[in-house]
């Protein structure tokens, strides 16, 4: 996942939360975010994992 170009020049990724639960685990995920000081948001079955450690802002 990590080695995505997106990821790897600090964009963002999209997956699905059924394929981060069966390759990662449910538990390890958010501990491995944080240590690479990244930001996740949770959305009608999808993550997306924001690959840098800037703010976000909700617009709407």
């Amino acid at each position: 996942m990590f080695s995505a170009r997106s990821a790897v020049q600090g964009g963002v990724l999209r997956r699905k939360i059924r394929d981060v639960e069966r390759y990662v685990g449910r538990e390890a995920f958010p501990s491995e975010m944080r240590r690479r000081g990244f930001s996740v948001v949770e959305n009608s079955g999808q993550f997306v994992i924001f690959c840098n450690r800037d703010p976000i802002r909700r617009v709407l």
